[in-house]
C-alpha cells in the first residue's frame, strides 16, 4: 500500500463523511447533523456538500493528533517552560521528548504528522471538488480560501517540526501520483505564503453569529506574519503585523477571564478551534484539548503542566502568572479548590474549565476553544520586526502595549520598557513572549528560531544541527521505499 494511503485516512468519501458528523456544535457553522454516509460518487455536487467539505475541516482541527497527546509532546514538551505531568509512571514517552532521547519509531511523531496530512487531504479535497459545483461565485470563493488558510496552517505545523515534508497540494488521481518526495523548507515555506496570500485576498474581515470561528482575513494575514517570522522576513512581518493592527483588533481587558469559555472568540482573538460540548452528543463533543492538561483526578489528566522554571519567569507581581498556572492548594477566580492532593504543583491554567462544567460521559472542559493567534502574538511580532529594523519607537510602542494590558490598573508593576538599545530591546521582547505566551505551544520553536536551542535547551540534550526538529516517522520513511529520508542526527 502507497505512503498517501495510509497517512491520509480521510481520503475516501466514505471517511470523510464520517468526520463530517462530528462537527456539530454550537457555532452553527459547524452544525452537521448525522446522516448515513454518501457513496463518493454523489458528493461533492451541490453547495450543501461543498459546505459540509468545509466544514469537516474545521472539525478535524480539534482531533486528538491535533490537540492532545501529540500535538503536547511535538510543539511542547521539549521546551523549558512545560513538564509531562501526571505520575512518574504515567504515559513516560513523554520523557523522549522533554530529554530529546526521542527516536523515529515512537508513536506521537506520527500522530501529529497524520494528524496535519488529514487537515491537509480534507483541504485538498475541498480545493479539488468545490470549483465544479455550480453555485454562489462569491461563497465558492471564499469556501476555498478557508481551506487553503488551514492547509497553510497544518503545513506550517509540518514544517516547524519536521524541516523538509511532502507537498501534497492534491488528491491523488492515480498511483503516480501517491508516493512523493519531500520538499525542502524554502518550497514549503513559499506555499504556505502562496496559500495565505490568496486566502487573505478573498476572507472577510469577520463574520456574523452563525459562522463565528471561521477563518477570516484577519487570521490569514496574521498567520503570514508569523511564518515571515519564522523566515526573519522582517519587513514582511512588519507590513501584515501593521496591517492587522488596523482591522480593528484589540486586547481583551482582562489577561485571565480572555481564557475563559465565555469570552471565546472574543476581541483578541485572531483564530481559534472551535470546541463544544453538545448535550446528548459526546461523540461530536471530542475536544481532549483540556482534558488531558486539567487537574489530575478532578478535571482531566494533568499532562503537560507548567515547569518551575517557566513559575520563576515572570516579574515580581505579574498577574500572568497566576493567569497561566494553577498552582496546588488554590482556589481558581471561578471559586474551585486544586486540591493538595494532586500529583503536580501547577497545571496550565490557560486550558482550565471550571471543574462545575464536568458532565457525565463527556470529556472533562471538552467546550474549551484552543486559542492559535491572539493579537498580543501579533503585537510582540511586530515590536520584534520594528526592533529587527531599527525603529525602536514603533518596537516600544508595540510591546508596551502587552505589558499595560497585563499589569492593568496597578502602575506599580510592570513598568514600560524604555531601553532603546537594539540588543536589550531584543531580549525584552523574547522575555514578553515567553510569559504573554507561556503554554500557548510557542516557546519551544521561537527559543529554537531565535538561535538559542543550546543556550536554552542545551542542559535538557539538545544538540545543535539535529534537535532543530524531530526525526520524519519511520513508518511513513518505510512506506515510501525509502524516498522520504530522515533528518540528519537520527536513526
Amino acid at each position: 500500500m502507497k505512503k498517501y494511503i495510509n497517512i491520509q485516512s480521510y481520503c475516501a468519501a466514505a471517511a470523510f463523511t464520517a468526520v463530517l458528523f462530528m462537527a456539530s456544535c454550537k457555532k452553527d457553522f459547524l452544525n452537521v447533523p448525522p446522516q448515513a454516509q454518501q457513496p463518493s460518487v454523489t458528493f461533492w455536487k451541490t453547495p450543501e456538500d461543498a459546505l459540509k467539505g468545509v466544514n469537516a475541516i474545521y472539525a478535524n482541527l480539534r482531533s486528538w493528533d491535533n490537540v492532545a497527546f501529540n500535538a503536547i509532546a511535538i510543539e511542547s514538551t521539549g521546551s523549558d517552560e512545560a513538564d509531562k505531568g501526571s505520575t512518574p509512571t504515567d504515559a513516560t514517552f513523554f520523557n523522549l521528548f522533554d530529554q530529546f532521547t526521542v527516536t523515529s519509531t515512537q508513536g506521537s511523531l506520527q500522530g501529529f504528522w497524520t494528524g496535519q496530512y488529514q487537515n491537509i487531504n480534507l483541504a485538498n479535497q475541498v480545493l479539488d471538488n468545490v470549483p465544479n459545483i455550480s453555485m454562489d461565485a462569491g461563497l465558492k470563493a471564499r469556501y476555498l480560501a478557508e481551506a487553503k488558510f488551514i492547509r497553510a496552517y497544518s503545513y506550517f505545523r509540518l514544517v516547524r517540526a519536521y524541516g523538509n515534508v511532502v507537498l501534497r497540494l492534491n488528491v491523488p488521481k492515480d498511483n503516480s501520483e501517491y508516493n512523493l518526495p519531500q520538499s525542502d523548507k524554502a518550497a514549503v515555506y513559499a506555499q504556505i505564503e502562496k496559500d495565505l496570500t490568496e486566502a487573505a485576498s478573498v476572507l472577510p474581515p469577520s463574520y456574523g453569529a452563525a459562522d463565528l470561528g471561521r477563518a477570516t482575513k484577519g487570521a490569514a494575514v496574521g498567520l503570514h506574519a508569523k511564518v515571515a517570522l519564522y523566515q526573519k522576513k522582517w519587513n514582511d512581518v512588519l507590513t501584515y503585523t501593521n496591517q492587522v493592527m488596523g482591522m480593528g483588533y484589540d486586547l481583551f481587558p482582562d489577561f485571565e477571564k480572555g481564557f475563559r469559555t465565555q469570552n471565546e472568540n472574543s476581541i483578541e482573538s485572531v483564530f481559534e478551534i472551535q470546541a463544544e460540548l453538545i448535550p446528548g452528543n459526546a461523540d461530536a463533543s471530542n475536544s481532549q484539548y483540556s482534558q488531558v492538561q486539567g487537574v489530575a483526578g478532578v478535571m482531566g489528566w494533568g499532562f503537560n503542566t507548567p515547569s518551575a522554571v517557566l513559575a520563576s519567569a515572570f516579574e515580581t507581581g505579574d498577574p500572568r502568572r497566576d493567569a497561566t498556572i494553577l498552582f496546588k492548594g488554590e482556589t481558581t477566580p471561578q471559586g474551585d479548590l486544586v486540591p493538595i492532593s494532586v500529583p503536580n504543583d501547577y497545571y496550565n491554567q490557560k486550558s482550565y474549565v471550571p471543574f462545575s462544567t464536568r458532565v457525565s460521559g463527556f470529556n472533562e472542559g471538552a467546550q474549551q476553544n484552543i486559542r492559535v493567534l491572539r493579537f498580543a502574538d501579533i503585537l510582540l511580532m511586530n515590536a520584534e520586526a520594528a526592533n529587527e529594523l531599527d525603529n525602536p519607537t514603533q518596537a516600544l510602542s508595540s510591546l508596551n502595549r502587552v505589558r499595560a494590558r497585563a499589569r492593568g490598573g496597578n502602575a506599580s508593576i510592570l513598568p514600560n520598557v524604555t531601553t532603546t538599545i537594539k540588543a536589550e530591546l531584543r531580549s525584552a521582547i523574547y522575555q514578553e513572549r515567553r510569559v504573554e505566551l507561556a503554554m500557548e505551544n510557542d516557546r519551544y520553536f521561537d527559543v529554537i528560531r531565535q538561535g538559542r536551542g543550546a543556550e536554552v535547551f542545551g542542559p535538557k540534550g539538545w544538540k545543535a544541527n539535529k534537535n532543530e526538529v524531530w526525526p520524519i516517522p519511520q513508518t511513513e520513511i518505510d512506506l515510501s521505499g525509502g524516498l522520504l529520508k530522515q533528518n540528519p542526527g537520527y536513526n
